[in-house]
Formats: structure tokens, sequence, C-alpha cells
């Protein structure tokens, strides 16, 4: 074989490859979750991709979790999103009421700081956002504080958008 018929080779070997497998964890942030989907991911972010549902006093829950294993076993929540729905959730102020309670914060020491979503006014903190997408709807954005930055978690929450 001579050196132009081995450059052809290689160069049909690379055309004709599969292309690499795709990493799941954006992928999954594209696909829908109820209504919504994750446009930033921070880099980093574990592969290992979970959607589940579920409720707490009223208001349900449809939740996207990225975790990463752990050397010594088990996993790592590196990033999770929360869409919920509830009568309850008609403004920012019963949002930040709901998940003062859910996540059983203090209101008086919980620190937050005011951001916008697009026209939406929301909070973030210590490793969480959150929004009132419309009454009734808000989202939620927590990302591992101790892995990633601040900014990180907010490029995260902006990049979250309605898909309907």
């Amino acid at each position: 074989m001579g050196v132009p018929t081995l450059v052809l080779s290689a160069a049909l070997l690379a055309v004709l490859a599969p292309p690499p497998s795709a990493d799941p964890a954006p992928e999954a942030a594209m696909q829908d979750l109820s209504g919504f989907a994750v446009g930033h991911l921070p880099e980093g972010t574990g592969e290992q991709v979970t959607d589940f549902h579920t409720e707490w006093e009223d208001v349900a829950f449809a939740s996207r979790v990225w975790e990463r294993p752990l050397p010594e076993g088990g996993y790592s929540v590196d990033l999770k999103v929360n869409v919920m729905r509830g009568e309850r959730l008609t403004d920012l102020a019963a949002v930040r009421a709901f998940l003062t309670e859910y996540h059983e914060r203090d209101p008086a020491e919980w620190r937050l700081t005011s951001f916008q979503h697009g026209g939406d006014p929301g909070f973030h903190g210590g490793g969480l956002a959150f929004w009132s997408d419309e009454p009734g709807v808000a989202v939620e954005v927590r990302l591992d504080p101790h892995r990633f930055p601040e900014s990180e978690l907010m490029a995260t929450a902006l990049g979250i958008q309605r898909t309907d």
C-alpha cells in the first residue's frame, strides 16, 4: 500500500467512523421538563441524569437531577431543577414562603438576593435560585455550592427557558 492509498484510507475511515457518543447530560438538559428546558450546564456537571415527579403540600414537582459517582461509592447531586406547580404559588412572596417551609429555613435568617429571570422576579443565594414564572408555576435551581460558584448557578438559572 503506497502513501497516497494509506492517506486516502485514513481519510475515509475518519469520514465513515461513527461520531463519538454524546455526553448525555447536555442532551437531557434540552429535553422538556414540564414546559421548560435547561440551556446551560456548568462544566463538570455529573452525567447521571434522572427525572422524577413528586408532590408536597399540594404542590407538584417535576424534577431533573444531575449526579456524579463518588470514588468511595454512591453518588453526589451536582444540580437539581424543580418545576413546581400549585395553586398556592401565586407570586414570588408565596413561592418564597413555600420554599422556606419546604427547605426548613428560618425566614428571618434566609439571606437571598433578588434577580430578574427575563421579566419574572426571583431570588438566589447559597446555591439556590428560584423565580415565579406565572401564578401557579415556579422554578427552582439547586447547584452544589461546594463545587460551583454562584456565577454558574445564575448562568444555569438564566439558561432555563419555557418550551411551550
